[in-house]
């Protein structure tokens, strides 16, 4: 995820002006903007769940229409603008933020040819991650970060707990088909692995449940080994966690990088002299 604040046009005020507003909050009129297009967001999200119940859709269709149009045009005109006023507009258009207002509009056009679609407008919601800046509390957007870094470091031990977990919930899902001789539930392997993972997942949905004794033993061990199962991804990311907030002051103050080792005393991106 990519700051989205440091490459200020140079060129003409107009720019300048519009880019203070658009992209920063520390103008009434820039914070009035955010507050307008987080509500706008919210407006958007309500109308969509709205239209999903055919009471609401039946009586209000018309006006839910127009209100979409009103607000896609908007935020269209609003991603324009955003694009327009930046400096290195590569750099806005792929970054975190420049990808989730395009992922924002793109489903209102594709509705034309794909109805269903435009309930993946529901991606809006995804721009409220703003709030965090239009509020000054950039401090929880940091912690954000650092659950995205932990889990990221920690991907490959959690890749490796997913396969262990597979094998496992394959292996007796196997088992309590032939304990289960085919009884409702377990008439086949691949229902049987079903009942194994909601089982080992602590979830219970409780429409398929064993009846031989023996199968109910099985289950009883599954749903006992599924609370330290859970625990094994949780310990892994706490841990990646804990580390990563104490070489959280190792940051670069020119480039942002975080990746720097401990005895490291130059930036492997840009070559400043760390502190």
């Amino acid at each position: 995820m990519e700051r989205e604040h440091h490459l200020v046009p140079e060129d003409k005020l107009w720019q300048r002006y519009l880019f203070r507003v658009i992209y920063r909050s520390d103008t009434r009129l820039g914070k009035l903007f955010d507050i307008i297009l987080l509500s706008l967001i919210l407006i958007s999200t309500a109308i969509i769940m709205m239209e999903s119940v055919p009471q609401l859709d039946k009586r209000f269709h018309y006006t839910f229409l127009i209100l979409e149009w009103i607000i896609s045009i908007f935020f269209t005109a609003e991603y324009s603008m955003r694009i327009a006023v930046i400096k290195n507009k590569r750099h806005y258009i792929f970054s975190f933020f420049g990808i989730i207002d395009f992922l924002a509009l793109v489903p209102f056009y594709l509705s034309f040819f794909f109805p269903i679609t435009k309930y993946f407008l529901i991606f809006r919601m995804l721009r409220m991650l703003r709030i965090f800046r239009i509020f000054n509390l950039l401090d929880f957007m940091n912690d954000g970060y650092l659950i995205v870094r932990a889990l990221k470091n920690s991907s490959r031990k959690i890749y490796i707990f997913l396969l262990f977990l597979i094998i496992f919930s394959v292996i007796v899902g196997s088992l309590m088909f032939m304990v289960e001789g085919g009884r409702p539930g377990f008439e086949t392997i691949p229902q049987s692995i079903y009942w194994a993972v909601v089982t080992v997942t602590t979830v219970g949905y409780g429409d398929v449940s064993p009846i031989t004794p023996l199968g109910k033993f099985f289950a009883v061990v599954l749903m006992l080994a599924g609370y330290s199962i859970i625990a094994v991804p949780t310990g892994i990311v706490t841990a990646e966690m804990r580390n990563k907030r104490q070489n959280l002051e190792k940051v670069c103050d020119r480039c942002g990088n975080e990746d720097i080792d401990d005895d490291a005393r130059y930036c492997k991106q840009c070559g400043k002299k760390l502190a």
